[in-house]
């Protein structure tokens, strides 16, 4: 059949799941956990602002590049109705030191919502999200909250069909070479147990699965040819440890889990001086390394960058991964300089 060789290389892209994640990786979750679990959604007293561009693979030709926007805050500002010791910068003593975290009670029950954009290109398939998100916020006691969250919205899945090369030229399915693009819905949820020194989350990507093919059905009962979203679950969690007055280190953990892939592991250190700067690490089990900086420059703004080191045989031909990310905190009416939750 003509139209075999399309399909057939369609099958590869859009199949990743019996090989790999469909989901964009990241390395930069750590500051910007909304971005996998919409439970984080309002869980500071502000708006929370991240842009994130990553470059996969640097140096191969059609290598993965992801753009992200994300916005989340508190549905209420009236939610948090007591200024933050962080937002002061006194000479001398830490002000989130060990006795500010001693001191750290729960804000009450309350709702946050969110909402994300996202691009993520490869080769001549572009996959491109819109979602909005609702999450709610219930204390345990003083110092335990839990939330749980939900995102809806939609997703396009598109091949350009100019970029793909054939062997037999004219195939009907691709017409003239045009964009081949599919709309298809996205629900994502998470849960999240988090405490003063430590989280505890779930997340659920792509919850409904959504069958992706662009030969209008004339190629039947063969599922071979027909590629698939699928369900991405990931299991994360952290703990803060302090190395001294002034410095502390985070340990955590991020566990893949992807329909008919293998399990994928990350396992990340980030050492904070003051809450002003850090530096991390992170291994991905059987894949790469990853480094990580940033600085909060001030109240309203903050970045971070990090780069990865594959150890897959793509290193042959990879110069590495890039990732930057950009942060805003806009309503920080209280002057934190990061994230009380920061994790």
């Amino acid at each position: 059949m003509k139209r075999k060789p399309l399909l057939l290389l369609l099958l590869v892209v859009l199949s990743q799941g019996l090989h790999a994640q469909q989901q964009p990786h990241y390395t930069q979750y750590i500051l910007n956990p909304f971005i996998i679990n919409p439970a984080v959604a309002g869980i500071e007293n502000y708006w929370d602002v991240k842009a994130s561009h990553r470059h996969q693979w640097t140096g191969l030709n059609g290598a993965p590049v992801t753009t992200y926007l994300t916005v989340h805050g508190p549905l209420r500002k009236s939610d948090y109705p007591v200024a933050s010791v962080t937002g002061l910068t006194p000479p001398g003593d830490n002000p989130r030191g060990r006795a500010y975290w001693q001191e750290y009670t729960t804000p009450p029950a309350h709702a946050g919502v969110g909402m994300t954009i996202l691009n993520d290109k490869t080769g001549p398939l572009n996959r491109f999200s819109i979602s909005a998100t609702y999450a709610h916020h219930i204390p345990l006691s003083t110092r335990l909250s839990v939330s749980g969250g939900i995102s809806v919205g939609m997703q396009s899945v598109s091949v350009d069909a100019a970029k793909l090369q054939f062997q037999q030229p004219g195939d009907p399915v691709v017409a003239s070479s045009a964009l081949l693009n599919k709309w298809r819905p996205e629900v994502n949820a998470g849960l999240l147990l988090y405490g003063p020194d430590f989280y505890l989350g779930a997340a659920a990507q792509n919850i409904v699965p959504q069958e992706v093919a662009y030969d209008n059905g004339k190629v039947v009962g063969d599922s071979l040819y027909r590629g698939k979203l699928v369900p991405h679950l990931f299991f994360s969690g952290g703990y803060r440890l302090w190395l001294s007055e002034d410095f502390t280190m985070l340990p955590s953990v991020m566990v893949r889990l992807v329909t008919a892939a293998p399990v994928s592991y990350d396992v990340n250190a980030k050492f904070m001086y003051r809450d002003r700067m850090w530096v991390g690490t992170s291994y991905r089990v059987k894949d790469g390394f990853a480094a990580m900086v940033g600085v909060n420059i001030s109240s309203t703004i903050n970045i971070g960058y990090a780069y990865d080191y594959t150890t897959s045989s793509l290193n042959a031909v990879s110069k590495g991964t890039h990732e930057i990310l950009i942060g805003f905190l806009i309503g920080n009416r209280y002057g934190d300089l990061c994230p009380r939750n920061n994790f």
